[in-house]
């Protein structure tokens, strides 16, 4: 009988081919992207590779690959269809300057007709038909040709369907996607894989990363060509059970018969709700487990917005107070075994019952808020488009809530207006979050990597003059300054910024060189390397080394001696949150 095809399946069988075509496996990286302002969160398996996609040499080798954990945040508001998703897994390979296009396109064809058993008849192909700045893709199109794909399932499509760049500039190149028939019939004679009727469904993506854009947008060649693959498990998995509705593979199972248990309500009914609250719990449950909390900025926010939207979800189908928690249980059951993580119950708990207060109170402060008000609607006769959205913003009434409160007083809700508020709010939240990468790739500039160095000799100086007992909580680095996390009880004295600042500045001065070498986690760990976030890296690492100073494993990059980093200096020292302070400094 042949094994079901479920996504625990997916994961195993992938990751063992890709390892048979000489790929080494590298763990999952977290979800707040180490050193990369551009984004809020890794939403694919490229970005935790991007310096080595630029050039830098990987540890674990030029053939990589893994299952990535992402959360996408553009457009959250599109929860409750049948396949987008908040929080999502990626399986993802990587060629770093070694095979390119033959090869890639032979990989994936093979893994598809033989593995997953997709029939070739199925299978539609895109790839570039070029334009002004770059050739029409035409070894894809040989490629696909000699493995059989017949001419009428090969379509070259513009740039805008089979191009790749990450924002405005920096890295990019051609891809040829793969679509699978779904079986429908053809909307139109034109009929592509680029037609969003749902005949053709894309499960596969070659991205050829061969081109750097410039700021003047013309392209020049990568020193090194690259091929990034990235498969979406949970639209993978809805072809290989066969169905349209990612919520109904098998691993969405448990979450939405816990809905329904406990709320008596039909999935079939009830499609949209079942799926925020079931995506909402799978994303809550990951975010926390990694200890981002949900605050009023960047990723916290995101945090915040999810479980409070979760927790509308829950009042709109009057379910009990605790369903989100069942429902993160089902998540830990589930993803346990591959994300261990999760299994920090404590603190996902904890974190969601201190959010879920926060809005308890919230909410009953709009409501008394609204009792005040009670006499100024009746007079106006109405409750206002800005007076609806304006208790959504401050107190996280649903405009149901806000309906039903003011039906007991027989008065209309504007909720035409309160949606067209509602819409330009999403549109101004689009807008700021796709502004966190539209430059581009955060990478290796002169000045980024002056200040990777110099973070690492910050934390040195922490360790030095504050105790051992400093580890790093996190870091975020541009080409204007550092922001570095780390733990520590209380504020720092003034007294201890000017030491540390003179530390840092007397290592510089010192024009130590920063030696590199690639050995064994195990072995790093024995020579007292620092490793604080060791579960993003493979068995082999770099350490980079300033003199006897700092060892520290790290991707890099650096420079090569600290002369040239110029004067360091602190230009702000402040609280994160309990345990955890934050210093600011640039080069100056």
């Amino acid at each position: 009988m042949e094994k079901q095809k479920t996504a625990g399946w997916l994961r195993k069988t992938y990751i063992e081919f890709m390892v048979l075509k000489g790929h080494i496996q590298i763990p999952s990286s977290p979800l707040i992207p180490e050193n990369n302002p551009s984004l809020l969160f890794v939403n694919s398996g490229m970005f935790p590779l991007i310096p080595y996609l630029l050039g830098e040499k990987h540890p674990m080798g030029r053939r990589l690959c893994n299952v990535q954990k992402c959360v996408r945040t553009e457009d959250i508001s599109s929860v409750g269809n049948t396949f987008y998703h908040t929080f999502f897994e990626m399986l993802g390979h990587w060629s770093l300057g070694d095979y390119f296009k033959k090869e890639a396109i032979e990989i994936t064809f093979e893994f598809l007709t033989t593995k997953l058993n997709i029939k070739k008849e199925k299978l539609f192909i895109s790839y570039f038909s070029g334009d002004d700045t770059c050739p029409k893709d035409t070894e894809s199109y040989k490629f696909w040709k000699d493995l059989g794909i017949p001419e009428d399932h090969l379509f070259a499509l513009p740039k805008s369907e089979n191009w790749w760049i990450a924002g405005e500039k920096g890295p990019c190149g051609p891809d040829t996607e793969v679509f699978v028939d779904t079986g429908k019939n053809f909307c139109c004679p034109n009929c592509k894989p680029s037609c969003k009727c749902g005949k053709f469904l894309e499960i596969w993506n070659n991205v050829f990363i061969e081109y750097n854009k410039k700021e003047d947008g013309t392209l020049e060649p990568l020193k090194q060509k690259n091929v990034d693959v990235g498969i979406g498990i949970d639209r993978t998995v809805s072809i290989l059970e066969e169905t349209t509705d990612n919520y109904l593979c098998s691993h969405w199972k448990p979450l939405l018969e816990t809905i329904s248990k406990e709320t008596g309500l039909k999935y079939e009914d009830n499609k949209k709700e079942f799926r925020i609250l079931a995506d909402h719990s799978r994303a809550i449950a990951f975010l926390l487990s990694e200890n981002i909390k949900p605050t009023n900025t960047e990723q916290g926010y995101v945090v915040r917005r999810i479980i409070r939207k979760a927790m509308q979800v829950q009042k709109k189908i009057n379910a009990k107070e605790n369903l989100i928690s069942k429902l993160i249980e089902n998540v830990i059951d589930i993803y346990q075994p591959t994300y261990p993580q999760l299994s920090n119950k404590e603190l996902i708990f904890s974190l969601l019952g201190s959010e879920q207060e926060k809005f308890g109170k919230a909410l009953q402060k709009g409501l008394k808020l609204f009792g005040k008000k009670k006499e100024v609607f009746k007079k106006a006769g109405l409750i206002s488009a800005k007076e609806a959205f304006d208790f959504y913003q401050s107190y996280g009434f649903p405009i149901e809530l806000t309906k039903e409160l003011a039906l007991e007083d027989g008065l209309p809700v504007d909720e035409n207006g309160y949606i067209e508020l509602l819409e330009k709010h999403k549109e101004s939240s689009r807008s700021a979050t796709k502004g966190f990468f539209k430059g581009g790739l955060s990478g290796n500039s002169e000045m980024e990597t002056k200040y990777h160095t110099a973070t690492h000799l910050l934390h040195g100086t922490l360790r030095k003059i504050l105790g051992t007992g400093v580890s790093q909580k996190g870091s975020n680095i541009t080409s204007e300054r550092l922001r570095f996390d780390f733990s520590y009880e209380r504020k720092l004295t003034d007294l201890e910024i000017e030491q540390v600042e003179r530390e840092v500045n007397k290592i510089i001065e010192l024009n130590i060189p920063v030696t590199l070498k690639v050995i064994s986690l195990l072995e790093a760990k024995k020579e007292g390397a620092l490793a604080f976030f060791a579960e993003k890296y493979g068995d082999v690492v770099k350490v980079y080394s300033v003199g006897d100073f700092s060892h520290e494993v790290c991707g890099g990059p650096h420079v090569k001696e600290t002369g040239g980093l110029g004067r360091f200096k602190i230009i702000k020292e402040e609280a994160v949150s309990q345990g955890v302070r934050r210093i600011k400094a640039i080069l100056e």
